[in-house]
């Protein structure tokens, strides 16, 4: 990436965990980071395929770090999921939902109904309150041919705890093999959510600067909606993943903190010059 781009950015969209943070432990560099991206008046959208959260959740938690954002800024792959089911399956209004009671009710606040006796379709978010109850029950919904939907890909969550974070895409392989039946995979990386946000800023795709940890969503989203792709090296990521991507990224950088200066020093230059 040139100076030129760099100093060109108008819009940041960063994902958190991994990126602004990793579990509970906010990393030294994110609030000077947002602090220059107010003070350079560059929009800012905070975006993740964590499904166990609300937007509400996601607020508080933020304002835990320090970090002041609305509900507004914030997407999840439960926004994603209601627009799919709201354009693609119109006459859905219950649904069966492998997830967090936070994730239920941004459904019920959207007026999907989550009902297990009789779904239209079967929703699978990252659900830290899984049942094997539950579980089994999806399979059967599953079974019987119910749309399949994903909220996102992914196969682990991130953390700093002495565990594995099963997420999302690992209960859903769970069910594929229980099934033989494979879900429609929302969230990250399908570039709808970046695309929109082009839409909505009204911010030229190469103007946006998609910022995560993450190959396979981060990157590969960014690369799908022709955005600028930056990987930070905080989270999954490490620099030899990088080096072997098949898809070339427009920068790679140890944390968010070296952006934050490789776009102060390309916007003395742009400006000098």
């Amino acid at each position: 990436m040139n100076n030129d781009e760099l100093a060109d950015i108008c819009h940041v969209v960063l994902d958190l965990d991994g990126t602004l943070y990793r579990g509970n432990r906010l990393f030294d560099e994110t609030l000077p980071f947002l602090a220059k991206l107010r003070e350079w008046n560059i929009g800012c959208t905070f975006l993740t395929n964590n499904t166990s959260r609300s937007k509400a959740d996601y607020v508080t938690k933020l304002r835990n770090f320090g970090i002041e954002a609305s509900a507004a800024q914030i997407y999840t792959p439960a926004d994603s999921t209601v627009a799919y089911l709201r354009k693609q399956l119109p006459g859905t209004k219950t649904i069966a939902v492998l997830g967090t009671p936070s994730l239920c009710q941004q459904f019920e606040a959207a007026s999907f109904h989550v009902d297990w006796e009789a779904p239209q379709a079967v929703i699978v978010g990252f659900d830290t309150t899984l049942t094997y109850e539950r579980l089994c029950r999806a399979a059967y919904w599953i079974s019987r041919g119910l749309p399949f939907i994903a909220t996102h890909p992914d196969l682990v969550c991130p953390t700093d705890d002495p565990t594995v974070l099963v997420d999302c895409g690992a209960i859903c392989a769970c069910l594929t093999a229980a099934t033989g039946r494979s879900p429609l995979v929302l969230g990250k990386p399908d570039p709808s959510i970046l695309l929109d946000l082009c839409s909505r800023h009204d911010v030229p795709a190469r103007q946006l600067a998609m910022v995560g940890d993450r190959l396979y969503t981060d990157m590969a989203m960014a690369k799908k909606a022709g955005t600028l792709a930056v990987l930070v090296l905080t989270g999954e990521a490490t620099a030899a993943d990088a080096a072997a991507s098949r898809e070339p990224l427009d920068l790679v950088v140890a944390d968010i903190g070296e952006l934050g200066r490789q776009m102060a020093s390309a916007r003395r230059v742009v400006k000098h010059d």
